[in-house]
């Protein structure tokens, strides 16, 4: 007796039926966990280009460009993001290292950088193009710390935030035990 069940192309996505794996459309919004530190390095210099480039030439676009390209990696992560996919698929593995950090608190980065840039947005195509500047200009020196002094103010805030207890520990469980955190240097592949 054959089934009547539907199968599936071996290349189409599945749901998982594990506890706490989710549905195809979850693992569509996953975020990477753990991060490669020096991907998000790269792509916070990437950002850093974009935005003095919009900032001295006063394009509004590129503050469109840099908003869509933080929502981006918000929902999706790094798999549909230009900036992310060129830093994650060809300059950080031209590095030939990899540092593994949580991912949750870069995530929580990302959508800190994507209110700021949204509002920009809203303030320059509203006529406050001052005020859009001075957001791009946080934004700026924010991803400038991440991007050359590896200090990333985004995660700096969740830790405080988690720490208050504004973010559930399980939200990031490496965060708050060492334990459980990735090596803090590994060599890549």
């Amino acid at each position: 007796m054959t089934s009547k069940l539907p199968v599936a192309a071996p290349d189409a996505p599945r749901a998982s039926t594990k506890s706490g794996q989710g549905t195809v459309q979850r693992r569509l919004f996953d975020f990477p966990n753990p991060v490669n530190e020096y991907a998000a390095r790269i792509t916070a210099g990437l950002v850093v280009v974009l935005a003095v480039v919009t900032l001295v030439t006063g394009w509004g676009w590129g503050l469109v460009a840099l908003a869509v390209g933080f929502w981006l990696r918000v929902l999706f992560g790094p798999r549909v993001s230009p900036l992310a996919l060129l830093s994650v698929k060809v300059l950080a593995p031209r590095l030939g290292r990899t540092k593994l950090v949580p991912g949750p608190p870069k995530r929580f980065a990302q959508g800190i950088g994507a209110a700021l840039t949204t509002a920009a947005v809203v303030l320059f195509f509203l006529g406050a193009q001052p005020a859009a500047w001075v957001l791009l200009a946080l934004l700026i020196v924010a991803a400038s710390l991440e991007a050359f002094a590896g200090f990333c103010l985004g995660c700096a805030i969740f830790g405080f935030l988690q720490r208050r207890g504004l973010i559930p520990e399980d939200v990031c469980e490496a965060c708050n035990n060492i334990a459980l955190r990735p090596a803090a240097d590994a060599v890549s592949r």
